[in-house]
Order: structure tokens, then sequence, then C-alpha cells
């Protein structure tokens, strides 16, 4: 099987000759591949897009393994368990640090270079910070004794030499190659060689009274790459940005280099890793040594202190500490006139044809029991009528955060005449829902693995089933962008945040009436609802979703938009049972809250 990759004029510049490439102009793309950030791969039915850096490296290195299962060395690079960047930008703030703001710091940087502002961004001191943190280890605690009892040997002979000092003996001592300083390098590089075949090297089995030493009195290990001690995808992905960086710096500002130690002592250690300078070699990389070297790192309590530059971004993302219970967080919003009240549904006992539905449009797959796939057809029965009684023939539906495509799927067989694109980060998932669309057949369907927020092609409709926290927030907003209309169930109300993208309240009434605290308050206790807790808790529960959803409808209604909250029908089809219909250019839209 073939795939083609699709990379910008910049990448291609910095692709190795041996390989075959083409120019090709945008308009000339793919249409899945024209509505993605690149770079991005598409599979041989042209129906399947990986769209992000992060995703496409990563099947990348699936596609080496699959050809040459001896490959261990790339199959390392996806780290522990396989989950190197496979958490999604939105939602991992690591993810979105290297694959996202890194690169952009550093090409602002590139285009003023003389520029004094960027010469030390804060996502690069955030990497810096992080390089300087402990390490955690999957079962650590071998690498941590070995480090403790090289250490005691350290401390040993050195209060051997002090003694001999006194008696005024020589001292001079041949260099230990087994000091405990480089001894996660040397674990690190282990491993590297055995991943390539190369002979592991001898490990010293510690003593008996070290082995009795408690896990929690185990010095901790520090950073030799970025996630740790072993190499892996995160370090590829930012080679070729710190490189490009640290070479800017050594031209126009060396002094700034010795406030990036730890990210200077990282770049020297990956040109230790075989194959590496070959790499950087066929890709026109010519990696160095900077002249400006710090005589020693800081220490890790001294790293771990975050820079001033960075330290608001850190207080948003902090956790709130909850006092109290929702009530009166709500007294506050009626005094000021502010109520949820939910619109009538306008189709309470519309359903599809479920019966006469072939079976692979059904949502029983997996281990899903009897009753849950009749609750999840009724969610999805809900969603389909909104979206059927808005759709034309011809428009574009994107299922936002699709999963196994349980919404896509249906609404892809319900509407023929209309291209259905389901969106989701998970590769699993978005596999399971392209078997099924193969089983029925259907041809206006196409899957895109990327985080929600890389597809920037035009639509009709977004649709999104359950999406967590702030993935509703992120689908409303690539409709508004879009000028599309929105059926939208939120889900997981405890996982809203502020976050780079958006801040809470999103209104200006809520804004101006409550605080974040009071507010994340809310989003507590919307999770409430839980059908094994007291009638009263849920009914409060209930209370704060509409609260919550009412800021959002508010925050769209302010871009023209006609927003409805609404229950889905039955209620019982899930506790997460809202539902937001949004419509581009329907007015004010005033009917979901009462004013007092």
């Amino acid at each position: 099987m073939s795939t083609s990759i699709w990379v910008t004029a910049i990448l291609l510049r910095q692709v190795p000759k041996s390989l075959a490439v083409s120019m090709v102009h945008v308009k000339d793309l793919p249409v899945l591949v024209r509505g993605c950030r690149l770079p991005a791969v598409l599979d041989e039915t042209g129906r399947y897009c990986r769209a992000g850096l992060a995703v496409v490296l990563r099947h990348i290195i699936d596609r080496t393994c699959e050809a040459d299962p001896s490959r261990k060395d790339a199959a390392s690079l996806l780290g522990f368990k396989k989950t190197c960047l496979k958490a999604c930008a939105e939602v991992s703030q690591w993810t979105r640090l290297c694959e996202l703001s890194i690169p952009s710091a550093v090409e602002a940087h590139l285009r003023q270079p003389a520029n004094p502002s960027l010469h030390l961004p804060s996502a690069l001191l955030n990497l810096e910070k992080t390089l300087g943190e402990p390490v955690k280890v999957h079962n650590d605690d071998k690498i941590r004794r070995q480090k403790l009892q090289q250490q005691k040997k350290k401390n040993q002979k050195k209060i051997s030499q002090d003694l001999q000092e006194d008696q005024g003996t020589d001292v001079t001592q041949p260099q230990d190659s087994q000091s405990a300083d480089g001894l996660e390098l040397r674990a690190a590089l282990a491993k590297l060689y055995v991943d390539s075949g190369a002979v592991p090297s001898t490990t010293t089995r510690e003593s008996s009274d070290i082995r009795k030493v408690k896990t929690t009195e185990l010095p901790p290990l520090e950073h030799v790459f970025a996630e740790g001690l072993y190499f892996t995808l995160t370090d590829v992905v930012l080679l070729p940005c710190i490189h490009q960086y640290l070479s800017s710096l050594q031209s126009h500002d060396a002094s700034a280099l010795s406030q990036l130690p730890l990210l200077l002592r990282w770049y020297l250690q990956v040109q230790e890793v075989p194959g590496v300078p070959r790499a950087a070699q066929a890709c026109g990389m010519a990696l160095s040594t900077p002249k400006a070297l710090p005589t020693g790192p800081p220490t890790i309590a001294e790293a771990r202190q975050p820079s001033q530059a960075n330290q608001e971004s850190l207080e948003t993302t902090k956790d709130v500490h909850f006092v109290g219970g929702p009530r009166p967080t709500m007294t506050k919003l009626k005094e000021s006139g502010i109520e949820a009240v939910f619109s009538p549904h306008p189709c309470p006992s519309w359903t599809l044809p479920w019966d006469s539905l072939p079976e692979a449009v059904n949502p029983t797959e997996g281990k899903m029991s009897d009753v849950r796939a009749a609750r999840k057809r009724q969610q999805l029965n809900n969603l389909v009528a909104m979206v059927t009684e808005l759709a034309r023939p011809g428009d574009t539906v994107v299922d936002f955060c699709s999963g196994g495509g349980h919404v896509g799927i249906v609404l892809a067989h319900t509407l023929p005449d209309c291209q259905v694109i389901l969106i989701e980060n998970k590769e699993e998932s978005l596999l399971r829902g392209k078997v099924r669309s193969a089983e029925l057949g259907l041809t206006n369907i196409g899957f895109i693995q990327a985080n929600l927020d890389y597809f920037t092609g035009p639509f009709h409709i977004g649709v999104a089933l359950h999406a967590c926290g702030v993935a509703t927030d992120m689908v409303v907003e690539q409709c508004i962008q879009a000028g599309a209309t929105f059926v939208v169930s939120p889900c997981c109300y405890g996982f809203v945040q502020n976050t780079l993208k958006f801040t809470f309240p999103r209104s200006k009434r809520f804004l101006d009436t409550l605080s974040y605290k009071e507010h994340m308050i809310l989003c507590r206790f919307a999770d409430q609802t839980a059908v094994q807790l007291p009638s009263e808790r849920r009914l409060i529960g209930k209370q704060c979703m509409g609260l919550v959803d009412l800021d959002r409808s508010w925050a769209a209604e302010t871009h023209g938009y006609s927003v409805r909250v609404m229950t889905m029908e039955p209620d019982s089809c899930s506790p997460k049972n809202n539902m937001l219909v949004g419509v581009a250019g329907g007015g004010a839209g005033g009917d979901n809250y009462t004013t007092q």
C-alpha cells in the first residue's frame, strides 16, 4: 500500500535528496488534505487523512515497524506504552508546547533575530524548566539505587582524599568513568545501543545496604532527553527547532545562551544518539557545539522555579480549590436576573428507523451492553433530528470528536446528498469507524485523524456528541469561524478551565457577575447528575449545566448566532443531556434565559 505525504514548501526544502518529492499547488491538493494543517498523510483510499506533526510522525514510525518488525530502535521512539505525543494538543500542555508553541516561538525569533524581546520566549523557558525537573521513569528503582551507590562511593572517595591531603599525601587519582554525574546518560545510551542491536553495557549490582533504602529516599534522576532518560519522538520534533534557535542566538546574542544551560546540555546529548548526526546532515543541519557553554547546569531545585516570563501562564492553569457548594453562586446569578431556561424540544418523539437500518449503522460495536446501546440510539436520535432539519443537499457536515463514528456514520447514511467528515485524534477509534463505513459502502464520508482545531476547511454544520470540557467550546469556536451551524452536546463540565484559547466565564454578562473561581464551582457541580445521586442533588447539577451552557450560548450570540439550549429526549438517555443548537444570522435569540 502507498500513501501520499503533504508538507509545506519550507519543509520540502529540508527533505533528504534521496526521497522522491514533487511540488503541488494548494488548489490541487485533495479535498481532505486542503482542509487540514500540514503536514498531512493521505492513505490509498483518499478518504483517511492524518494531519499534524505528531500524528504524521507517529504514523511514519508505525509504518516503518510494520515493514520491518526488527526496527526496535524506531519503535522505541514512541516511548513507554507507545504514548509519546499521543495526547492531542487540545488537552496536553506538553504536546502543545512541543508541536506548536516552541516551533511558533522559534519562527517568530528567526523572522526578527536581532529583536531582544524575542531572544528568550516563554515556550523555550518552559522547556528549560521541564528539563530541570526530576525524571519519572517506569520501574526506575534500579537506576536510582545505582545512582545512590555511586554517590556514596564518590563521597567516601572525597573523605579519603581529604584525609590524605591533611597528611600531606599526593592524592592525584585517575578520573572515575563510572561517576554518578553521568549515570543517567550512560543508562540512556545503553538502551539506545540495545535498541540498535549493539551489545549493552554491563551494570554493577547494588550492595545489600543500598537495596534496603526506601524508594522515597532514593536520589531523583535528571533529564537526559526531553521526556526523561530515553530518546523519543519528542526529541526528534524539537531538534530542528532548537538547532535553528541556538544557532541564531550564537550569531546575534551569545550571552543569552548562558540562561539556557539545560537546553544546551540536551542539545549536546542528542548529538550522541546513534544515527542523529547522519540524519541531520542528510537534512542540511550542521550540528555544532555552542561556544558559550555554561560552567555547570543549575540544580534541580533551582531549575524548578518558574521564570517571571511564564509565571502568569502557570497561574491560569493551576488547580482551583473549591470551598462550599453552588447555591451562593446560583443565588448571585439569580439576583442579577440570570436563570437558565431550556427551550422546548422541537421533535421529542422523532426517531430513526433503527430496526430497518443496516447492522453497521447501529452503535452496538465492541462490548457495548444492550442498555448502553439503547441510550446511545436515543442520543443519536436527538442530534440527527436537529442536523437533518438544518442540512441541505451539498452541505458538508463535520462530526468533531467523532470517536468510532456513531454520529457521523448515521449522518452519512441518512444524508446521502451531504458530505460527512469525521475528526478524531485517537487512531484506534477512527479506524473502527472506517471499517464500519466500508461495510456500509458509504462514499460520502471522510476521516481526519488530527486535533479538532487542525481542521481548517469550510463546512456548513458542526456536530459533537459529548465533547469533553473545553472541547465543546473549541467546536463552537470552529463553527463560528466557519459561519456554520452547530449541534453540540457538552460533557465533563468539571474539565472546563482557562486555556490559551479561552477564559471563563465566556460571556460579558456572566463575566460581569461571576469570578473565574465562581464559574468553576458551577462547572464542578454541573457534573453531579449521575443517576445514583439523590434527586435534589441531580436537580442542582442540571441547573448548573444549564447556567454553564447559557454562558456559552450568550458568548455565541455576540457573533450573530441564535442559540437554543434544550434537553435531549428522553432526559434519561444520558446524565449529560444538554444540547446546544446555534444558527448563524439568527439575531439575539433570547429564549434561553429570563431577566427579572
